[in-house]
């Protein structure tokens, strides 16, 4: 129980509500504001009964996260892998925190794109030298590094920052069904 002062000078009593177990505000009449509510606002720090929480780096907790790709749609597979990697599907979610989980994602091999995508989308990469700009046709990358053709796909979703480089580090992308984090016990990844 405390009293404060709001803005306007108005005396203010803050008391416990019986009827619905949580705090209630209640003015007081103008007859009762005596001398011994002049000092009201000094409860204000201490009981105030809703704060804002900022999650810390230190009190995140991840867990491991298995993704089938097997017959998925690339773009539609890629949004809610991105979604689980930063971390919005937690209650306590932070843009300014790498507070997403761990995926794994298998059966890269046996995605698909719809439309045209598969021979009229092209990767590029750059080898460095002088005219070294190299393209592959998405059919040709699904067949030699499907790996990258899911990777990339996740990684344009994701901040364009250090923070999203740092996220990119979390997922780990499988050709075929076999991964090396049978260890950690990835569990099926959330949905909507």
């Amino acid at each position: 129980m405390g009293l404060l002062v709001d803005q306007w000078g108005s005396l203010i009593y803050i008391a416990p509500s019986l009827k619905d177990q949580r705090l209630g505000f209640c003015v007081l009449p103008a007859e009762e504001k005596s001398s011994n509510y002049k000092h009201a606002n000094r409860v204000w720090s201490d009981r105030i009964f809703m704060k804002t929480v900022s999650v810390k780096p230190a009190d995140v907790k991840k867990q491991w996260t298995i993704v089938d790709a097997s017959d998925k749609t690339l773009g539609r597979l890629a949004t809610e892998i991105a979604r689980v990697l930063r971390g919005k599907h937690k209650a306590d979610f932070a843009p300014h925190i790498d507070g997403g989980d761990y995926v794994v994602v298998v059966n890269a091999s046996k995605v698909k794109l719809s439309g045209v995508k598969m021979t009229e989308k092209f990767y590029h990469h750059h080898t460095g030298h002088i005219g070294g700009i190299k393209a592959i046709a998405a059919r040709d990358l699904l067949v030699t590094k499907p790996e990258r053709l899911v990777a990339a796909a996740i990684k344009g979703m994701l901040p364009k920052s250090k923070l999203g480089r740092k996220i990119c580090g979390n997922l780990h992308v499988y050709a075929g069904a076999e991964h090396p984090h049978k260890a950690q016990n990835p569990v099926a990844m959330p949905t909507r």
